[in-house]
């Protein structure tokens, strides 16, 4: 719950809202108009006049309606100046006039100043330190005095603390952009060595100057608030600024002891961590992420190691690729490619699977937590032994001749079947007939001839041919089926076996 007097949030957050608003640009130009000089009073039509005058069209009536907008927000005030007018029209259009409120007029200074300022560093106000000494040197004298001079008194103490705010400020700005370079990753070459020479030189430069003088200052400030009291008694005879209601006035720094304090917690590590500190403490942190960036560009072979030269290269290869191509680019660069079996060379135990076996055929593999988690595909530990594969080979041999007995079996089998149609033959004999078969019908021909295997099968038009056997009944329809055996058995001599 908010006391009496005190402001209201959501009414100064309004003053921000031209800066986002759709009309943004027309807002600025208005506020420009205003703040530009001291007491701008102007009407819609003055200030729709003078936007032309800028080479920004906005009529009258659009005006008025930006005009009130803003008095809503809390911008501008109504302003009750009577104009000078010619005539009753004339007066009935100028009758709304408007100022620019005393909040208005600080949002929109800042704003123009943040609107303008550029994305580089700003350099830090490192001689304001001195200044600062120097003036404090000057209250010190003044105190001392019989006869003190108020108004000098009051100009070194609003000295002081302007120039301390100008520097803090600029500090501030000036580290909040260098951590901002310095934790991009993808820093290098030239602009790596600008940032490492503006580390090494200014920052060492700021540093120097802030031990330097920061003992100065503190001492002198201590030495200021031992007389405390007579300074803000001196500084609260000088004709002020009063309301009439009572209502609180903004005063300039260092007319009240909390002001005092704050500088003075600034400078000496004794009311907490000082500025001085956290000054060294940010130059090491930069130096610290300079070692990392250098570290990083040395070792071109860690994780940490700048792709952006590579990326950029990627898309220009991208930008510059056919569809077709770009899809072959991506799954290469990216590994996108379908499932495939994964291979582990000599450790392979089945040395009949390839790299296009499908996952749903191939036995399971073990994948290693390297490869699986990180992508590691680095080999460690010793060469594995290349292993000897005669016990395979043999394996094959043999599975090998077990097919070709088993198919000279069933070839032996039809051989003296002769005439098909209610033959009553074995299972592997009928799959033979059926691969004899399908190639009959490729062929288009009456007849075809397995010379390996020695057989002939002809077709012929006719009645179907019925073929019985243990798993079923085959029927080929409209065709008479006869095959015969045309050559003897040769003996396949067993090979060799190392």
């Amino acid at each position: 719950m908010e006391s009496a007097g005190a402001p209201d949030a959501g009414r100064r957050r309004d003053l921000f809202r031209y800066l986002t608003a759709e009309e943004s640009d027309d807002y600025l130009a208005v506020m420009d108009l205003f703040a530009a000089t001291l007491l701008t009073d102007l009407s819609a039509t003055e200030v729709a006049a003078q936007l032309a005058d800028r080479g920004r069209v906005l009529e009258r009536d659009v005006a008025e309606a930006r005009c009130r907008q803003l008095v809503e927000w809390g911008n501008l005030v109504p302003s009750i100046r009577d104009a000078r007018v010619s005539s009753v029209a004339e007066y009935i259009r100028s009758r709304s006039r408007y100022q620019v409120s005393k909040l208005g007029g600080r949002v929109h200074r800042d704003a123009v100043e943040i609107l303008q300022a550029t994305d580089g560093a700003r350099e830090v106000a490192r001689e304001l330190l001195g200044q600062i000494v120097q003036s404090l040197d000057r209250i010190i004298a003044q105190l001392t005095r019989a006869d003190i001079d108020v108004d000098a008194l009051a100009g070194e103490v609003t000295t002081v603390f302007g120039n301390q705010r100008v520097f803090t400020d600029s500090v501030r700005d000036f580290y909040a952009y260098l951590a901002g370079i310095l934790t991009r990753y993808d820093l290098g070459g030239e602009e790596y060595a600008q940032f490492k020479e503006l580390l090494l030189v200014y920052i060492d430069l700021i540093t120097a100057d802030v031990n330097r003088h920061a003992p100065a200052v503190s001492g002198r400030v201590r030495q200021v608030i031992s007389r405390l009291d007579a300074l803000l008694a001196t500084l609260a005879g000088l004709p002020g600024l009063v309301l009439p209601d009572g209502t609180p006035i903004e005063r300039a720094r260092g007319r009240t002891r909390a002001d005092w304090s704050e500088l003075a917690s600034w400078y000496d590590a004794e009311h907490g961590r000082s500025g001085p500190e956290q000054l060294r403490t940010a130059a090491a942190q930069a130096l610290s992420q300079l070692i990392t960036n250098a570290k990083r560009l040395l070792d071109s072979s860690g994780t940490g190691f700048s792709r952006r030269a590579d990326f950029l290269r990627l898309a220009r290869w991208f930008h510059a690729a056919t569809d077709d191509d770009a899809h072959r680019l991506y799954a290469a660069t990216f590994g996108a490619y379908p499932a495939r079996h994964l291979l582990f060379g000599p450790d392979e135990p089945d040395p009949r699977i390839g790299p296009t076996t499908s996952w749903w055929n191939a036995d399971p593999v073990q994948v290693p937590v390297s490869l699986r988690e990180r992508g590691d595909r680095a080999l460690r530990g010793k060469t594995s032994r290349v292993p000897d594969p005669t016990a395979d080979r043999r394996r094959l041999i043999a599975e090998a001749r077990r097919e070709a007995d088993q198919r000279r079996a069933a070839a032996s089998e039809l051989a003296i079947t002769g005439a098909l149609h209610g033959a009553a033959i074995s299972p592997a004999a009928r799959d033979l007939l059926l691969d004899l078969l399908g190639d009959l019908l490729t062929r288009g021909d009456a007849e075809t001839v397995d010379h390996d295997l020695g057989l002939r099968l002809t077709a012929a038009p006719g009645p179907d041919t019925v073929i019985s056997s243990a798993d079923g009944t085959t029927t080929v329809y409209g065709h008479r089926l006869v095959i015969e055996g045309i050559a003897a058995w040769s003996t396949v001599d067993d090979e060799a076996v190392p």
